[in-house]
């Protein structure tokens, strides 16, 4: 059975694959292996400790593992080593410290499963920010009542003891935040290990036991608490010092390495500092599009020729992309419908024809202001504020009287305002959420969906997440400061990291991203927000002292340019090639037949999106990804997971 479940996710670890069986108590350990790091037997998993005590399923890497040996060598504790890989540091240093104090000292990304056979108890740990995934939870009843855990949901299905039902209350967060966000999943008793976290749980104890080792709300807190004093040029020079020592720490591999490149200020810092630290040019990788609206390749090739990298591009097909969209059920698992998915899948696709280790420059967004919904909600609620609701439900009917593309061809026309794509719907979206009482109120509207999704799942009632308990928590940092931070803390976990995670290993790619080592995390934290977003005469520059470090190696004539992101055309493929497909999945009688949707809102905005009056591709693609993410899920299978063991047995 462990064998089985392994295979699920045959994917993330291509390499080696083994079982592990507690011969005194009911608990067993699989393994999948993307070797990266000594690829010997010597790194192969399951792995035992030295003392035999502990035994350990690991996936991600620790990047200053070299220097926890050397610790260990110092104070004497170190094993007569077997071989060079991180997991046996990370296991010698579980067996001479204990595991919390082991996982403060890394830096990494990873999630891992350690069984200590001397007291019984099974211990999850996840990485600080939450690169790797980790899920777990009791399934079944009475005797065959299992505790489950794996990096994916499809490792738990194999299990006779996998229930499966749905929950409705997650699929109202999916709804609303396009995942299923925080410590839920779409289904009942399974659990997300949330970032930062270690849980224990025994046959002893049932009731498993979450603790923190660190805290993203803590490092924001303390960091504009105890603010960096330094004059700008130095506060320039401290974030390329320690970007650069990131960067070069997650170099390490024993197998080739390259990088994202899209040309943006993230991706090109990343790629810069990885080319001054390397004798050779850099694997660097783009996709593009031949809609300019949507491909920055030609804005990554000219970086890519500036630095130096052995550069490839590869521009895909609207054909090519769609072809990807009955794979996402099976990618994602659960309900996901960030359609940068795809772009990721393609890109992660091309890149692993040449490497097995891609960095990127994810989060730096996130962590040195890069959104512009931050200013815009931040400006927007000074304004409002001053006005009585009323007015402002006056002023939202006057806004949406002007479709989003008269706005759109009107804003074109003022430089002050051109460089915000899209802001008609942007414009229509705020609109929504005028009757706001607060900031945190605002923005929670402005990131969502669908903003009642409880008037959209028949039977759902949401829970809360952390744009709703940590308003308090959070409450000494400004308006922008307070968005930043529940984006670290949220929708970087939930969204950006779970999309890179899934796309990129289900092609036997790993990706590291050197904005999350909580170094630069908690520097980041430190700089002044006068540092990230910084007046100018032509309004607000955004990540401003991350273009600073860029400035030095590539010239800002080829980064300066409105922010793209990394999507696709998904309202017009609605509207063509993709329409018959979306009809079948939104028909009415099939919505009531399912009976998880109610399918007059759904109904109104398909029609409303198909006649071009409004824009809707993106709730329309939160439904449309859990509509056929359920079909998958109740395809009928060759065999079930109970007549599967018992032919196994």
């Amino acid at each position: 059975m462990l064998s089985r479940m392994a295979s699920q996710i045959r994917h993330r670890g291509p390499d080696h694959g083994d079982t592990w069986c507690d011969p005194d108590q009911p608990f067993g350990l699989a393994h999948r292996r993307l070797a990266i790091v000594d690829l010997s037997a010597a790194g192969h998993q399951p792995m035992t400790a030295a003392s035999g005590r502990y035994v350990i399923a690991f996936n991600g890497e620790i990047y200053n593992h070299l220097d926890i040996r050397a610790e260990l060598e110092r104070a004497g504790a170190a094993p007569r080593w077997r071989g060079h890989s991180d997991t046996e540091t990370l296991l010698a240093g579980i067996d001479a410290w204990g595991a919390d104090a082991t996982v403060r000292s890394a830096q990494g990304m990873f999630a891992f499963a350690l069984w200590d056979r001397q007291t019984g108890t099974l211990t999850l740990a996840r990485d600080r920010l939450g690169e790797k995934p980790l899920y777990y939870g009791w399934q079944a009843t009475g005797q065959a009542r299992t505790f489950l855990f794996g990096s994916e949901l499809k490792a738990l299905r194999p299990h006779p003891a996998f229930e499966g039902r749905i929950n409705r209350d997650a699929l109202c967060l999916y709804m609303r935040h396009n995942n299923v966000a925080g410590s839920h999943s779409i289904y009942q008793n399974v659990a997300k290990l949330p970032p930062a976290h270690l849980l224990t749980v025994s046959l002893g104890a049932p009731e498993p036991v979450l603790r923190p080792y660190w805290s993203g709300a803590a490092a924001a807190l303390d960091g504009v608490r105890h603010p960096f004093t330094g004059t700008p040029e130095e506060a320039v020079d401290s974030l390329e010092t320690i970007l650069r020592e990131a960067v070069g720490r997650q170099m390490m591999a024993d197998v080739p390495l390259g990088a994202f490149l899209s040309g943006g200020v993230d991706s090109s810092t990343v790629v810069a500092l990885m080319q001054a630290q390397s004798s050779q040019p850099i694997r660097t990788f783009s996709i593009g599009f031949h809609n300019s609206d949507y491909s920055e390749a030609a804005y990554a090739k000219a970086v890519a020729q500036h630095l130096g990298t052995s550069h490839t591009e590869l521009y895909v097909t609207p054909e090519h992309a769609m072809a990807v969209i009955p794979e996402l059920p099976r990618i994602y698992d659960e309900p996901f419908s960030d359609s940068s998915q795809i772009p990721t899948l393609l890109v992660s696709q091309l890149a692993r024809r040449h490497v097995t280790v891609s960095l990127s420059g994810d989060a730096g967004d996130e962590l040195f202001g890069g959104y512009n919904r931050y200013q815009i909600t931040a400006e927007l609620w000074q304004r409002l504020s001053r006005i009585p609701c009323p007015m402002r439900a006056a002023a939202a009917w006057g806004l949406t009287r002007f479709s989003p593309h008269s706005i759109n061809r009107l804003a074109a026309t003022f430089p002050i305002v051109s460089r915000w794509n899209n802001l008609g719907e942007k414009i229509h979206k705020g609109a929504g959420v005028m009757a706001a009482r607060s900031s945190a109120e605002l923005y929670r509207g402005m990131v969502s969906h669908w903003p009642h999704p409880e008037a959209l799942v028949i039977g759902g009632t949401e829970p809360a997440t952390v744009l709703d308990s940590a308003a308090q928590p959070l409450g000494a940092l400004t308006d922008v400061e307070r968005m930043m931070a529940l984006d670290m803390l949220g929708y970087l976990p939930d969204d950006i990291l779970t999309k890179v995670d899934r796309a990129a290993m289900r092609h036997s790619l790993e990706t590291r991203i050197p904005f999350l080592d909580h170094r630069v995390v908690e520097f980041a934290w430190r700089l002044p927000l006068a540092y990230k977003l910084r007046k100018e005469a032509s309004g607000y520059t955004t990540k401003w002292v991350l273009r600073k470090v860029l400035d030095r190696h590539v010239p800002r004539a080829l980064i300066e340019r409105p922010k793209m992101g990394f999507g696709i055309p998904i309202d017009a493929w609605l509207r063509g090639p993709l329409r018959d497909w979306a009809e079948d999945l939104l028909d009415e009688r099939r919505l009531r037949q399912e009976g998880y949707l109610n399918p007059e809102p759904i109904r109104s905005r398909w029609a409303e999106h198909l006649s071009g009056r409004r824009n809707w591709q993106h709730p329309l693609w939160c439904v449309l990804m859990f509509q056929a993410w359920l079909a998958h899920e109740r395809a009928p299978q060759q065999t079930s997971p109970r007549q599967a063991c018992e032919a196994v047995a």
